[in-house]
């Protein structure tokens, strides 16, 4: 009887230490329930996973969360985990696609272009890509274009068109603020501002041209003389049969009525016609002083100016006429 009571005394014993070495390795580190984001790096070749839920508290054993993560490819974006989850939980999560993806938007695109890649990335399907593109245009006119400020983002793929849309305000509206007052003093009201610099950034060879350009935009603006501005044109006929948003303008095209055809109409489009950044903002705000009116670049994208019409076709035909 009595070594049928150590026995069994040892048996509960061994299932007892088997327990606790399971919850000491693989149970949750804490009760709190809270949602916490675990971000993996966009470049997250050297990121090391394991290592890093351990410091942040989210697993008790590195080794045995690196073992069980061997040879997994974790993908870079953030992962919603919280501390009273169980190993395997968040290993499981962390095997699992991101619940918030890495966008990165650049160059001055148009709201379609950019809802394109939110599509592709976040997997979104048609409801959501229109709620994007019809989100706040209806009630704010002016957030049409050039409010969307090209920059990376992380973005949770349950947020409808709208919440993305206004992550995306949000982040212009924190960029603009420290120009504000520069452009209320300088009597310029910032849908124009943002007309202005869209023109410039679709313009530009690069941000070394900005400058020049937009004293040549202010020059025409000034001197009530039409922008004869392509890129106007470009937004106007939309997505090309090939998929591109923009490309090159016939010379026939130039006389089709639209109110963006600065060809036909003078003065500024009526809204931007691409989302613009910080760098053709600031160059609205300090275009360099010129006499120049035109201007062009050659094939090497060098941009060369001229101040009468005669010399502009001096350089098209010196930079711009084949030569055989």
């Amino acid at each position: 009887m009595i070594m049928h009571k150590v026995l069994l005394f040892r048996i509960i014993i061994s299932v007892v230490v088997v327990f606790v070495s399971i919850f000491l390795f693989f149970g949750p580190v804490s009760g709190k329930k809270e949602t916490e984001l675990f971000v993996v790096p966009q470049q997250a070749e050297n990121f090391d996973v394991a290592g890093e839920l351990k410091k942040r508290g989210f697993v008790r054993s590195e080794w045995i969360t690196r073992l069980i993560l061997e040879g997994t490819k974790i993908e870079s974006g953030g992962y919603r985990l919280n501390k009273s989850m169980w190993l395997w939980e968040t290993t499981f999560t962390m095997k699992s696609k991101p619940s918030l993806m890495w966008i990165t938007i650049t160059g001055c695109q148009r709201r379609e272009q950019i809802g394109e890649v939110l599509q592709k990335v976040l997997g979104w399907d048609q409801t959501r890509l229109d709620q994007w593109n019809t989100a706040f245009k209806s009630m704010e006119p002016d957030y049409v274009e050039g409010v969307y400020y090209p920059d990376t983002y992380l973005i949770p793929v349950d947020e409808t068109g709208g919440q993305v849309a206004k992550r995306f305000i949000d982040r212009f509206n924190e960029k603009f603020a420290p120009y504000s007052q520069k452009f209320q003093d300088a009597n310029i009201r910032w849908v124009t501002t943002l007309k202005i610099a869209s023109l410039i950034e679709r313009e530009a060879g690069g941000a070394s041209d900005m400058k020049l350009i937009s004293g040549i935009i202010w020059n025409r603006l000034n001197t009530d003389m039409k922008l004869q501005i392509d890129a106007t044109m470009q937004y106007t006929k939309g997505k090309k049969p090939d998929g591109s948003w923009w490309g090159g303008i016939d010379l026939a095209e130039k006389s089709n009525e639209s109110p963006y055809n600065t060809y036909l109409h003078a003065g500024l489009p009526p809204t931007p016609i691409c989302s613009p950044s910080i760098t053709s903002i600031e160059a609205v705000l300090n275009p360099e002083e010129t006499d120049c009116l035109f201007y062009l670049h050659d094939k090497n994208k060098q941009i060369h100016c001229a101040e009468a019409y005669a010399e502009h076709k001096q350089n098209i035909q010196k930079y711009l006429t084949p030569s055989y």
